[in-house]
């Protein structure tokens, strides 16, 4: 597998993601906790070179905020490309409560989509088609 350190592809899309991952990390947990997924079209993620570029520009970005990651990226789903990163660092202690209840809301969120309850769900932050519009935005801003 080709190593894309150095690709300016890569290091224009870790430079958009910095700000967006920093953001998806839950509010008052100092960093810690944070993951990003998102959900492009096959051909998209081909456009922007490739998911492997995608998941090296993810780990690039989140490298840059300290993160130990986890990445994934999947071509031919049901949802298109599939590509995230995750933060596997232990939480200390003095953040724990933050990130678990943060984690709690997006398990709520889901099973209120999977049950089908009636009513929007208890959290929208985060959401992966708010996560894959706001990539979108960035790469495209940086001309990625």
């Amino acid at each position: 597998m080709p190593s894309y350190a150095k690709d300016p592809r890569c290091i224009a899309m870790a430079e958009a993601l910095v700000p967006l991952l920093r953001r998806a990390c839950p509010d008052g947990a100092s960093g810690y906790g944070g993951y990003y997924q998102v959900n492009l079209d096959d051909e998209e993620a081909v456009g922007l070179g490739g998911v492997e570029l995608i998941r090296a520009a993810m780990r690039k970005a989140a490298k840059q905020l300290g993160w130990k990651v986890t990445t994934l990226g999947w071509t031919g789903t049901r949802h298109g490309t599939m590509v995230a990163v995750q933060d596997t660092r232990e939480v200390p202690g003095e953040f724990r409560a933050v990130v678990d209840e943060a984690m709690n809301d997006k398990v709520r969120a889901a099973l209120h989509k999977v049950w089908g309850e009636p009513g929007p769900a208890p959290v929208q932050r985060g959401s992966v088609p708010l996560m894959t519009q706001e990539f979108r935005a960035a790469v495209a801003q940086d001309g990625t």
